[in-house]
């Protein structure tokens, strides 16, 4: 058996909202690979669907005043679907395929991010989609536990897609 065989079904809606970086294909399959390789970490087996829309910091920040009253660009949005509180876990495996959630990465702000941390613009947009990713699968980091679980949780992702940078997040 192959060593890397597991691949969730997966379903991701694209959908580019903005003209400020090149949304490659590249890119898009870069966001697949973080999607997958964070399904495969936490050993979620359902096949599931994610709404994955890019835009700029505008287009964010009109998000995140509408949705979170704070009026100012942020890097990423997540909204999850599923409600994990109080649950054991995944949904009923007789489910044939859970929409999870959405997730909103602004490039531009990905791209001015990469430049202040010093590291690849892939990189951060990796980074972006795998936070987003444990947000819609329950994860917070309100407190400090939590915020270092999901830290940890991120650098162990990231590592294993080759796009860690030595322990910093």
């Amino acid at each position: 058996m192959r060593r890397n065989a597991y691949r969730p079904k997966l379903k991701i809606d694209f959908e580019n909202g903005q003209h400020t970086v090149v949304l490659s294909y590249g890119l898009k399959m870069l966001v697949r690979r973080a999607i997958e390789q964070t399904l495969k970490e936490e050993q979620y087996g359902n096949a599931v669907e994610v709404s994955v829309t890019f835009t700029d910091n505008e287009g964010i920040r009109q998000m995140n005043s509408r949705f979170r009253h704070i009026d100012s660009a942020t890097d990423v949005l997540s909204f999850p679907l599923l409600d994990f509180e109080g649950e054991e876990g995944e949904p009923p495996v007789d489910e044939w395929e859970t929409m999870l959630g959405d997730i909103v990465i602004s490039l531009e702000k990905a791209e001015e991010q990469a430049k202040t941390y010093g590291h690849s613009f892939e990189r951060e947009v990796a980074f972006l989609c795998v936070h987003a990713m444990l947000h819609l699968l329950g994860y917070d980091h309100i407190e400090p536990e939590d915020e270092q679980l999901m830290r940890e949780r991120q650098r162990a992702i990231l590592d294993a897609m080759g796009l860690g940078n030595g322990g910093e997040d």
